[in-house]
Parts: C-alpha cells; structure tokens; sequence
C-alpha cells in the first residue's frame, strides 16, 4: 500500500493490490455468489422498468389516460414512465453516499426491497375508471419510488462486483448485470406477448396486472440471496486504510469525485448516451411504434423485444469477454459506431411491416450494437474511479445520463414521430447524435485499466495522456 500526493501535498488515495491469492481465492469463491446476487437484484430492477415500459406502450394509455386519443395516451404514459428517471439520481446519490460510507451490502439489500414493493404495488392500484383523476396520480408516485429504488441498484450492483473480480476478468463478471437486464426484459416483456394474445377486454379488465403481482417471486429471492452475501474485500481493505490514516476523510463521497476525478466523470456521464438512447429505443419506443405506426401486431411487437433482449443474455457476456482481451473502449467504441450505421437501416426494415424482417432488425439492433457497449460499460466505469468514492461516482454518471436521455427518449421519439407524421427520420438523427456522445467520451478517456481500487490522480492522468488507450 502506498500514497501519492498532489502539487498541493494533499493526500489523494491509498492503492491496495491483492495478492495473486486473495485474486484467486475471490475468483473461485466469493465472485460467483455476488454475480448472482448483483444479478438478480439487477432483474428485478428492470423487470420493473421493463414491465412498466411494456404497459406504457400496450394497456396504460385506455387505462390511466383514457380522455385522450391513441398518441396523447401513449405520450402521457411515456410521460409518467420518464418520471422515474428524474428521481433516480436524488435516490442513486442518496443510496451511493451511504453505500460508500458504511458498505456496499445493506444499500444493495435496501433497494431490491424498494424496487420490489413498488412494483406489487402498481399492479394493485385501481384505474382511472374506478377512481379518476387520483389513478394517474398513485401511478406516478408508485413511479417515483421506483425510480429512487432503481437509482442505486445498478451502480451497486455493478460496484459490488468489479470489487470482487480479479482485473483480467472484471468485463466478463460484470457484464452479468448487464445481461441480466435482458433476463427482466425477457420476462416482463414475455408476459405481455402471452397476455397480448388474449382478447382485449380480458387484458384491460385485469390480466395486465399478473405480471406486476408475479414480481414477488423473484424480489423474494433475491432478498434472500443479497443477504447471505459479504461485504466486498476492497471496500472493507479501503475502509480499515482510511481508518488508520492521520488525515480525517471527507464526508462526501460526491464532493471527493468532484474533486479529485472531474474529468472521469465527464466521460462517465457521456459514455452511456448511446447505449440508453438505442437501448430504450428499441425495447420500449418500438413497442408503440410496431403498434400504432405501422399498425402491426401488439404481438410482434412483443415478441420482437423478447428476441432481441434474450439475444443480449448471450451476446452482452461474449462481449464482455473481448472487452477483457482487447481492452474495454474498443468494445464500446465499435458498439456505439454500429449503432450509428444501423440505426437508418432498423427503421427501413421496420418499415416493411413483415412480422420476420421486424423481429431480426431488432435482434441486431440489440444483440450487437446494444450489447457491445452494455458488455463493457460497467468495468469501463468502474475502472474510471476509486474504491472511495466509486459507488457514488458511476451512480452520478450513469443516473445523470439516464435521466436526461434514457428515461425521455420514448417520450422524445413519439413525439418526433407524431410531429413529422410518422416519419422516423427525426428519431434516427436523435440516435445517431446519442452515439456521437458515446464516441466523444470514448476519446476523452486516456485509460481505464486500472490496478483494482485505484485510478490515477490529476496529475498522474496528465502524465499518462500520451499512453495509448487499453
């Protein structure tokens, strides 16, 4: 362990480098079970999203929105699916801080609890027939705690993790959270293509709510499973360093990663502009886009989405794995770059209306642009910060990023859409600039391999600028 200075002599970091053994022996034992935890709890996090995503494009317009026409119901209900995304950094900042105070593993247990109650608790609320005006309103603050519950999952999840793995397998590791994502779509998405092939009545009179109540299996687990995990290695190492040192600790993480890491944070925000833009796009917009556009099947649609998350269960590990070998920005580098080559060309093959071309368009989409940068964002962040303020640092990039884009773009691309009468040129110029972001911060990073629990200060990145990236 040894300390380095700035030109101010002020303390800046502790770096701790396990021994090969510790590496080994966390690689064989305690990463598994913390991937599985991490993993589950990041299903029921978008398992919730994604349900909620896939009600918004199918049933809530008639349902909370039933005074307006086809497109006012869907941009209202993208409306109220978007609100969680603006209360998602209050609780992603709120979560991380503790998470980085105390420990990563009661914030990881607190927030499944969260997600999971919220999610029970939409598919209990009456509608708008039953109850007017107050039907939207509970909607949206069922939303919002989603929303603050969700705010940290993932940016625990994923810390939790990259803390765990050894270096030469951190991408493959933590890209399980990123898989697992296409786990919940598969599942939230799959129940409604089953429920879709019902007759409409039955759907609106009830059966939209199964999927929601069905959620309680799977939070019942992963509470289960978060709380038999340990606290991680690094953070509990970190923790005793800084105990011991004569220096008091500043109480805010938030104000330490200002500080001693703003320019990482830049890339962080701006890095996933791409892959929550398309991302979005394609798992929630095209929902509403197959159906009320083209006038196409609910089916299809369905059944597109479930194709092309289940292709990233796959996919997003295998790229996680290149992300190990080749280093973590060519990887996201090449996924954001296909993305904004294919993104005219997925809309042509929608376009076509054949229920075959439709479902293979949104594969690619998503099994390969998608699940190249999902494959190695999350050691690419996690390398970008250290063990101090790491938690805090990749929740304020990612929920920052999310809020401004993810959350918004089915709401941007109706509206898009509406405004051109259905032309999707608008949408994939929207795309393509999100891209362009992801490619910027890509180029503003000087490296991310990282020995674990460190990265280079102020002054140590401006002596490494001229390093290749790796």
């Amino acid at each position: 362990m040894h300390s380095t200075t700035n030109r101010n002599g002020d303390q800046k970091r502790a770096t701790v480098t396990p021994s090969p053994t510790t590496a080994a022996a966390l690689d064989s034992r305690g990463t598994r079970r913390v991937v599985i935890a991490s993993s589950i709890g990041t299903v029921i996090e978008w398992y919730d999203f994604a349900l909620y995503g896939a009600a918004s494009a199918l049933v809530f317009g008639p349902l909370f929105f039933p005074e307006q026409s086809a497109i006012g119901g869907a941009l209202a209900s993208f409306a109220v699916f978007a609100v969680a995304f603006f209360v998602r950094p209050i609780g992603g900042m709120i979560a991380a801080h503790i998470g980085d105070r105390i420990g990563r593993k009661p914030i990881l247990i607190f927030t499944v609890t969260l997600m999971g109650v919220a999610t029970v608790a939409v598919g209990l609320l009456p509608t708008y027939e039953a109850i007017g005006m107050w039907a939207p309103i509970l909607l949206v603050l069922t939303r919002m705690l989603q929303g603050i519950g969700a705010g940290a999952e993932f940016a625990g999840a994923v810390t939790a993790v990259a803390e765990y793995a050894p270096q030469n397998k951190r991408a493959f590791y933590t890209s399980f959270a990123q898989a697992s994502v296409g786990l919940a779509f598969v599942l939230s998405t799959g129940f409604f293509a089953v429920l879709a092939a019902i007759p409409r009545d039955a759907l609106l009179n009830g059966a939209w709510r199964i999927p929601f109540l069905a959620s309680v299996v799977i939070f019942g687990v992963a509470i289960f499973i978060r709380r038999r995990v340990e606290e991680t290695p690094e953070f509990t190492q970190a923790k005793s360093e800084i105990s011991k040192a004569t220096t008091e600790p500043t109480k805010i993480p938030l104000l330490q990663a200002i500080k001693a890491s703003p320019r990482e944070l830049i890339v962080g925000i701006l890095c996933g502009s791409g892959l929550n833009v398309a991302g979005y796009l394609v798992n929630t917009f095209s929902l509403s886009y197959i159906k009320t556009t083209l006038e196409m099947s609910a089916t299809v649609a369905t059944l597109g989405v479930v194709a092309a998350t289940g292709s990233s269960i796959i996919a997003v590990p295998l790229f996680g794995i290149l992300a190990d070998r080749s280093g973590r920005w060519p990887v996201l580098l090449g996924g954001a770059i296909f993305t904004a080559i294919y993104m005219p060309f997925y809309f042509m093959l929608l376009d076509t209306r054949q229920p075959g071309i439709v479902v293979a368009a949104m594969v690619i989409a998503y099994g390969v642009g998608q699940s190249a940068m999902l494959g190695s964002q999350s050691a690419f962040l996690s390398e970008l910060f250290e063990t101090r303020y790491r938690f805090t640092a990749i929740a304020a990039s990612r929920e920052i990023n999310v809020m401004v884009l993810g959350g918004t773009t089915p709401f941007i691309a109706t509206a898009l859409v509406g405004a051109t009468n259905g032309s999707p040129w608008p949408v994939v110029l929207f795309v393509v600039a999100s891209q362009f972001l992801t490619i910027v911060s890509v180029f503003l990073a000087r490296r991310t391999r990282r020995i674990p629990g460190t990265g280079p200060s102020n002054s140590q990145a401006r002596e490494t600028e001229s390093q290749p990236l790796t």
